[in-house]
């Protein structure tokens, strides 16, 4: 049905019988009685309005509190209306307002900084991620221009240029970062900043891995084909040739651990080969570990093995990898005449396999890069004991895969201690 009809029809019928009952009243009573009764109606009626109108005044200054009346004609349809469109307004606020928590989660989430600006870089709002990589403080710093916060020369340059189609490389805070200023609506910029400080540390790795590994594998293919060179070119002695095979010999067995290790290396980084724990015999481990130092040493060191009854779980090989290189550079960097004690004992932390030594010991600086790749306290003394540089990082892997950690103590010139901690069974 039409609006209109809606409200006028009811509203004509009120009045016509308003004026009936005034007619009914002048026929029974006469005209002034019949007067008197149609003001008295009509008061009646301005009055319902008038209260209605201000009832509708006091809900619409606090419409949370105030109640809306039922109403009476044409008001319990405009009541209804308001009243509908009320619960319509707070089902959507509470829409908005979820909405709006879930945006914040998501933003608080982001591992990349998000800064909210106004068009002349006044701070409105930004993210944790955003806190950590530029030092804001949302709540201390909202309302101040974000140049005064964060003191770059190269951001500033970013800024007066307004060179926003490319992202600025920012070092700031020990951080290295990648800074983004994104204009949205008329009145708004947004600041991106992605932390590349890992990436760029992994990478370096990679870098000097290989550079590392070019150099390692270089030094000995530069004397096998030196040898081969003479030989092919000189005729040599019986004794000259055995002596040039020997060194090409020991030079490729280098060659060959090198490869080795390199390839447990990444056997153990790689997702393609999970850690499958089994029950590890320890006692048959550990022994394995002492005839292999006993038979590096040839005699030279008086080595000893100590083992209490503590089972773990793990993978043997990838354990027996890890305990062999502990126990094999305690041989190497221990001079002959010195004693090794391996020991295998239980504490509240877990099973701990610990590798003692008398020999040359390392000084302060150098323990905390002693597990980075091919790094060497003395580099010569290292290609004296045929070592490769990545024994302590094949450790720290294996350890990595299994729950477990190493401390190292060692004094320069009064021997070593390293101790593996692992989870027991």
């Amino acid at each position: 049905m039409n609006p209109k009809l809606v409200f006028w029809v009811p509203a004509a019928l009120r009045m016509g019988l308003i004026l009936a009952g005034v007619g009914i009243v002048w026929w029974l009573f006469g005209a002034m009685t019949a007067l008197g009764a149609g003001f008295v109606a009509l008061a009646a009626m301005v009055f319902a309005q008038l209260n209605y109108l201000y009832q509708l005044s006091d809900w619409l200054d606090d419409p949370q509190s105030a109640k809306l009346p039922d109403g009476w004609g044409a008001w319990t349809g405009i009541f209804s209306r308001l009243y509908r469109l009320r619960r319509d307004d707070e089902k959507n606020q509470a829409e908005l307002t979820e909405w709006l928590a879930r945006f914040r989660q998501a933003m608080h989430l982001l591992p990349d900084g998000v800064v909210i600006m106004d068009d002349v870089l006044f701070l409105e709002w930004c993210n944790p991620a955003a806190e950590a990589h530029l030092g804001l403080r949302n709540e201390r710093d909202k309302g101040m221009r974000v140049t005064n916060l964060i003191r770059s020369p190269e951001f500033m340059d970013y800024i007066i240029l307004g060179r926003y189609d490319q992202p600025l490389t920012l070092t700031f805070r020990e951080r290295k970062l990648i800074v983004h200023i994104i204009p949205f609506e008329n009145r708004r910029q947004i600041l991106v900043t992605h932390d590349v400080t890992e990436t760029e540390r992994t990478e370096m790795m990679r870098r000097d891995f290989i550079a590392n590994a070019s150099h390692e594998l270089r030094t000995p293919l530069t004397v096998i084909v030196g040898f081969l060179e003479i030989a092919a070119s000189e005729d040599l002695d019986p004794a000259t040739r055995m002596a040039h095979l020997k060194l090409m010999t020991e030079q490729g067995h280098r060659m060959q651990h090198l490869i080795e290790d390199m390839l447990t290396l990444s056997r153990l980084e790689s997702v393609d080969h999970p850690l499958r724990p089994e029950k590890i015999d320890t006692r048959a481990l550990l022994e394995q570990v002492l005839r292999d130092a006993r038979a590096l040493s040839a005699g030279k060191h008086e080595i000893t093995l100590e083992m209490e009854d503590v089972a773990v779980q793990g993978n043997y090989d990838e354990l027996h990898s890890a305990f062999g290189n502990l126990a094999s550079n305690a041989v190497r960097y221990t001079p002959a005449g010195g004693s090794i004690r391996l020991s295998w004992a239980d504490s509240e932390k877990g099973a701990k396999f610990i590798v003692e030594d008398t020999g040359i010991g390392i000084n302060p600086e150098h323990i905390s890069r002693l597990t980075e790749r091919f790094y060497r306290v003395d580099k010569s003394r290292s290609r004296e004991t045929q070592g490769t540089g990545l024994g302590l990082a094949i450790v720290k892997h294996v350890l990595l895969r299994h729950g477990g950690n190493l401390s190292i103590k060692s004094e320069a010139g009064k021997g070593s201690s390293f101790t593996v901690c692992l989870p027991k069974a």
